[in-house]
């Protein structure tokens, strides 16, 4: 497995994803690296922010059709014509009658009725797997529900489920895989310091308690966010206030600052909205701060006083 290993880490966009030192994190890459030579179908269960498409991606390029693309179709608001004519958009040599390519599912929940018929009716019926001939077609769905619990309920149609389920990978929420937060922050710091020619922040050990003490409901995604915003400020402890905050303020259980008032929650989380409204100006605009201040609506020297409190301003950069 240890070959399979490096050449996951070799992707920056998957590799902050996948990579975990627990044993759940390295049985499901061990799974990967089995499945993905193969054709058959898969589906990738998770949370949102788990990182679904990152092994989807993976997948695929581990495979054998990796010099083809992999093409990635959203689920959601398609009729049945429009969803095959997606597909077939996407790969020319996609036919209804002899359907090839591999096709990355996104939210497959999504799909009405219609469309899970009509999808269904393209799909290899399993008795071709005996055949010397492999599928030019493969599928590899992703979920945010237990799908099992949508058939039973009558909202997708058991066929389609155990057609596109031939493997199940689960992805843990980073809640459940507390050992990998400190490697996976290191790696998303270095990222995007990288990125953005600043230097990483280090983490101190209470700064990583407060990290794994959090619940993440936005899973790998919110870490990503929050390292980025840690290097964009330079400012650790302000980024784990913003965390202290939204615990606050959406009622979770982690990381709960003590004696914090209605009041006070307010004011931070008001902060903190400023902030990401700057911060997406400011990126918009490549950082041309008099576009930005015009975006924002506030007056050039507003903004480079916000910016100076934010501590995101280095004297380097260019209007």
């Amino acid at each position: 497995m240890g070959h399979h290993r490096t050449s996951i880490m070799d992707e920056p966009a998957i590799a902050g994803f996948v990579y975990g030192l627990g044993p759940t994190m390295q049985t499901l890459n061990d799974m990967v690296a089995e499945i993905a030579r193969t054709d058959i179908p898969v589906l990738v269960v998770g949370e949102s922010g788990t990182g679904k498409d990152a092994y989807a991606k993976l997948i695929h390029r581990l495979s054998l059709k990796n010099e083809t693309p992999l093409q990635k179709i959203k689920c959601a608001s398609f009729d049945p014509a429009q969803l095959l004519s997606q597909m077939r958009q996407s790969n020319p040599c996609f036919t209804t009658a002899d359907p090839s390519g591999t096709f990355y599912l996104d939210n497959v929940q999504e799909l009405d009725m219609a469309c899970q018929r009509a999808l269904l009716s393209i799909l290899p019926d399993g008795e071709s797997a005996d055949s010397k001939d492999e599928f030019c077609l493969r599928l590899i769905s992703s979920t945010t529900r237990n799908l099992e619990s949508e058939v039973e309920a009558g909202r997708f149609r058991r066929e389609l489920y155990f057609r596109l389920n031939g493997a199940c990978l689960r992805l843990p929420p980073l809640r459940e895989r507390t050992e990998d937060i400190p490697v996976l922050a290191e790696y998303f710091l270095n990222k995007h310091s990288t990125a953005l020619k600043k230097k990483a922040p280090l983490l101190s050990n209470k700064a990583i308690q407060t990290l794994t003490a959090y619940s993440w409901p936005g899973n790998i995604r919110e870490l990503e966010n929050l390292a980025r915003n840690m290097v964009v400020f330079g400012d650790v402890q302000m980024a784990l206030n913003d965390l202290q905050t939204h615990s606050i303020v959406t009622g979770r259980p982690a990381v709960v600052a003590q004696g914090s008032s209605l009041k006070v929650a307010a004011r931070a989380a008001s902060k903190q909205a400023e902030r990401e409204l700057i911060m997406k100006a400011l990126e918009h605009t490549r950082w041309n701060r008099k576009r930005a201040a015009r975006e924002l609506q506030i007056s050039y020297k507003s903004l480079l006083y916000k910016i100076k409190q934010m501590g995101a301003f280095d004297g380097d950069r260019e209007n």
